[in-house]
Parts: C-alpha cells; sequence; structure tokens
C-alpha cells in the first residue's frame, strides 16, 4: 500500500537539510511525499497571515498517512511544527520524528541536536515522545533505513489507535 507522507519541519533553517532528505530518492516507490513550497511561495502563504497557513497546511494533510517530522537544533520552537503534530493526532496519522541535526547545513556545518517537539503533546493519556518512535538521519543510516521507520510507525499507531477508536 502506498503510504502519503507529509514532512513538518521549520523552513527557515532546516531547508537545506530537509532538501537533502527528499532528494535522496528514499521517497520513491511505496511512498509519496505531500507538496514542498519553494522560498518564494512559502513567502507568499506566510505574507497572507495565519489563516492562509492553516488552509495550505491542512490542504497538505490530505490523504496523508503518515507525518514525519524532521527535528532541527530549532524544531521546538515553533508554532506550525506543533500544530502539525496535534493535526496529525487529529488525523490519526502514524507519526515519527528524524533528527537532522548530524547533516550538513549549506556552509558544511552540523548543528545541536534540539529539543523533541513530541515532549509537549499526548494521545489520550500517552505522551506523544513514549509512543512517536525517533531516529537521527546519519546516525541511523536514514537512506537505508526510512522505509523500515515508516512501517514501525505505522505498526505503532495501530495500536493506538485501535484504542482510540480507529
Amino acid at each position: 500500500m502506498a503510504r502519503k507522507v507529509f514532512f513538518s519541519f521549520h523552513y527557515d533553517r532546516d531547508i537545506f537539510r530537509v532538501s537533502q532528505v527528499r532528494n535522496s530518492n528514499i521517497i520513491k516507490g511505496q511512498y509519496q511525499q505531500t507538496q514542498f513550497l519553494d522560498h518564494a511561495d512559502w513567502e507568499a502563504v506566510r505574507r497572507n497571515g495565519d489563516a492562509s497557513i492553516k488552509r495550505w497546511i491542512d490542504g497538505q494533510f490530505e490523504g496523508s498517512t503518515v507525518t514525519c517530522v524532521l527535528i532541527g537544533n530549532e524544531t521546538n520552537s515553533r508554532k506550525w511544527v506543533h500544530y502539525e503534530i496535534e493535526k496529525s493526532i487529529e488525523r490519526k496519522n502514524a507519526i515519527l520524528g528524524i533528527y537532522i541535526n548530524e547533516m550538513k547545513s549549506i556552509n558544511g556545518a552540523t548543528d545541536f541536536r534540539g529539543v523533541n517537539p513530541f515532549d509537549s503533546h499526548k494521545i489520550g493519556y500517552n505522551s506523544l515522545t513514549n509512543v512517536a518512535p525517533t531516529y537521527s538521519w546519519v546516525s541511523g543510516d536514514g537512506y537505508l533505513n526510512f522505509g523500515k521507520w515508516i512501517e514501525t510507525a505505522v505498526n505503532s499507531f495501530k495500536q493506538i489507535n485501535s484504542f482510540r477508536g480507529s
């Protein structure tokens, strides 16, 4: 079954690292990705205010079954990442996190590991941190393991959602 993956991330700070994930061809085949905006398109959406951003995000979720949060140093500070996590919980998407701080930026630097944004979310009585798996793209060899990570998240959330009346 093809899975549509919604990627959540801090656009301004992490787009270069995110593009490396996106362009690694891991999405081809049984996974589809939601649309990525280029900088000019993102600025146009953002310029129209919060309601416009919510509409765009909500539209991108259509048909998605998995949410992958790409976690950089400042991801936890982004309100739209938290909105996307809450939307994912509401939609009953499988959720996973991938730390991207070990990846090189456009200037060749790596970054400090950021706080897990799942820490401030719950599914029922469960902390999302205890439910949603997280991995490191570099040390976890994401290029080879992304598909396994997606399926692990899907299987974990099947059990959770069965208790939630999925």
